[in-house]
């Protein structure tokens, strides 16, 4: 798969297709700690994005696979086995179509175009310091929506959020809150944005998250990834609950960033 992350894209033994990144991936085995976790947040804030599971990578595997490896320069560095993120790919890759781009004039063909406001206020709290990545698919527009929401039964596209992993500014862990930091490729996704109210409801359930949520996620972290971080995430959290206050006056910074980018928001 495309990225600095070098991803691979792996049929596991429950069925489904993963987008997996490994625990030596060039980035940091941090990166996976970040997507796990923001992926729960966004889960229970019900914005759409892949299922997100742990992967058990053994070395018989490996030792059958030749084309799964991380390349680094000139030369090939092996996958260690064991525990590696896999984000849940929408369907067979073979019958599915999936793309990481959609024309402008396509946009409004999405059913829940919506979710990015929700994912622009998640990414200020997290200080995502990637743009915000997204791919579309068809799938059932009910099984998308939240859970109280109509549930129609039609197909439409759906935008779904993906790769999380420098959330928290990826491997350094600290929130250094550009305001341009966060926001999707296509700008139109904001264009119906009048006030900072049509962020809600994402502004007050982030204001007031829960912390049991923030502790489950914490628990589901793999010993093997932390590798004597458990301190610093901890340490990191914290920091991270203390901001929730914090992120209106982040969407006001990123509003007064750049002319045009909210160009109706009076």
């Amino acid at each position: 798969m495309r990225g600095g992350a070098q991803s691979h894209l792996l049929e596991a033994d429950d069925g489904h297709y993963y987008v997996v990144k490994f625990l030596n991936n060039p980035q940091h085995r941090r990166i996976l700690i970040n997507e796990l976790i923001a992926s729960r947040f966004l889960r229970y804030l019900q914005i759409a994005t892949q299922e997100a599971v742990i992967i058990s990578v053994s070395e018989e595997f490996l030792a059958g696979s030749q084309g799964v490896y991380i390349e680094l320069g000139s030369r090939r560095e092996p996958v260690r086995p064991g525990w590696h993120f896999g984000s849940r790919f929408p369907g067979d890759p073979a019958r599915v179509a999936v793309y990481d781009f959609f024309p402008d004039a396509m946009l409004a063909q999405v059913a829940n175009l919506e979710h990015f406001l929700g994912a622009l206020v998640v990414d200020k709290w997290l200080a995502n310091a990637d743009a915000r990545q997204s791919i579309y698919f068809r799938a059932r527009v009910g099984e998308w929506r939240a859970a109280e929401a109509p549930r129609p039964r039609r197909l439409g596209f759906i935008a779904s959020m993906i790769d999380h992993g420098y959330t928290f500014n990826g491997p350094h862990w600290d929130f250094p809150d550009g305001p341009l930091q966060g926001l999707a490729l296509r700008h139109v996704v904001y264009q119906k944005v009048r006030s900072l109210g049509d962020f809600q409801p994402w502004l007050d359930q982030v204001i007031h998250f829960p912390e049991e949520i923030v502790d489950q996620a914490r628990r589901e972290v793999p010993q093997q990834w932390l590798d004597g971080d458990g301190a610093a995430l901890d340490d990191m959290l914290e920091r991270l609950l203390r901001r929730r206050r914090a992120v209106p006056g982040l969407m006001e910074s990123c509003r007064h960033s750049r002319a045009g980018l909210f160009p109706n928001w009076k």
